[in-house]
């Protein structure tokens, strides 16, 4: 059976094609790093003025540092570019393009690289973002869709694995704990005005909240509410159980006396309150980034990248920025502390439950010679296929 109905699969595709058109103001930091890199492209009158020759080779020096992550010199820019021009005329114009600092020489009387100020002139001012490959949207569905009926969980686990076997990168996701799901309830008195409510996930963790109650209250509520919350708890997150007896409340109260039904409202309130800020990290694929190792620099920063990535904390602070706002993130090399060692980049977009609430961040981390082109749209049907999954909040 298709995870998505042939409508689903049309409106999710014209969301993401109106996504498209924004993405070019949603790809833009607001870090103290890299909104200093923005005002210097704003700023730089020789920027602004560059012809379209200097485009024309200042893009092929990126798109080969892309493909092979290699210097690139000028009598090979020669065979790329659209019109016939001699070497000695593009390593002019590349010394330009080194002077306003948008590429570099990496060894004396090597090719040239794009620096970190150089691609994101290229992410915010040249990149062209198709959609989505037809068999890359399939694969998606596919492996979404066979996850779906392992909980939300799993969607994410396999979806983050999914992204990091498609990329090459190492994918990761972040989101609230309470998408955990649900296994049993108990509550137990522990004196006339005060019980312990026990809350058992489906992976073993246990939440333990003291409640206040009604000295009034009978042993047989705590039993009555224990099974009430049972009957409707198991293999759900806490998001979705307080949201189907909010829903049902008249039924609710009338299948519980006042007392028992307020117990009930005090145990799931106490949980929530204790678990929402919590998040969790999910990070798979870290071993994709050994690949294609081309020098001994390469493997230093790749074993920074996996130094940044155990430092949990700073990848879901920086995965929390890519909350603000509408589309697809892109962090680039030391615009942001957590890669100013390593030079890697990260591709982010959050995903919003049914109320429009976002409650996590998808992404893919790898070298700063992502393909971007690819992985945006990539990352952004995702989120958007995860987001028709998650729990409501």
């Amino acid at each position: 059976m298709p995870l998505l109905s042939q409508a689903a699969h049309e409106t999710l595709a014209a969301s993401h094609l109106a996504s498209r058109r924004l993405e070019r103001h949603s790809l833009l930091m607001t870090s103290p790093l890299e909104q200093a890199a923005h005002d210097v492209l704003r700023d730089t009158s020789a920027l602004k003025n560059l012809n379209q020759r200097s485009l024309d080779i200042f893009k092929r020096i990126v798109e080969s540092y892309l493909a092979t992550g290699e210097p690139v010199g000028s009598r090979n820019l020669s065979l790329l570019l659209p019109t016939p021009l001699s070497p000695a005329s593009i390593r002019n114009v590349m010394q330009s393009l080194e002077d306003i600092g948008l590429i570099f020489a990496p060894h004396t009387s090597a090719g040239r690289l794009p620096t970190e100020l150089g691609l994101r002139f290229f992410v915010d001012a040249l990149l062209e973002i198709g959609d989505i490959a037809t068999e890359e949207r399939a694969q998606i569905e596919k492996q979404i869709g066979a996850s779906a009926d392992r909980g939300f969980e799993a969607i994410l686990n396999d979806a983050t694995a999914m992204l990091s076997g498609m990329t090459s990168g190492a994918g990761v996701v972040v989101t609230h704990k309470d998408n955990g799901r649900l296994k049993q309830i108990e509550f137990v008195r522990l004196e006339p005005e005060r019980a312990l409510a026990i809350l058992v996930a489906e992976d073993g963790s246990v939440e333990n909240r003291v409640l206040p109650i009604p000295r009034e209250l009978p042993a047989s509520a705590l039993i009555e509410a224990g099974n009430y919350l049972n009957a409707r708890i198991r293999g759900r997150t806490l998001a979705e159980v307080r949201f189907d007896i909010e829903q049902s409340r008249a039924a609710a109260e009338a299948e519980l006396d006042e007392l028992t039904a307020r117990l009930v409202d005090a145990g799931l309130a106490g949980w929530a309150e204790g678990l929402g800020p919590t998040q969790q990290l999910i990070v798979r694929g870290q071993a994709n980034l050994l690949s294609n190792l081309t020098a001994l620099d390469d493997l230093e920063r790749i074993r920074l990248l996996f130094a940044d990535l155990e430092t949990k904390k700073d990848v879901m602070d920086l995965l929390a920025r890519a909350e603000s706002g509408e589309g697809v993130r892109i962090f680039i090399g030391s615009e942001n502390k957590l890669f100013s060692l390593s030079g890697s980049s990260m591709i982010a977009a959050p995903f919003r439950d049914g109320s429009r609430r976002i409650v996590g961040v998808l992404g893919v981390i790898g070298p700063t010679r992502l393909n971007y082109a690819r992985i945006v749209p990539m990352v952004d049907y995702t989120s958007k296929l995860i987001a028709r999954l998650a729990p409501r909040m």
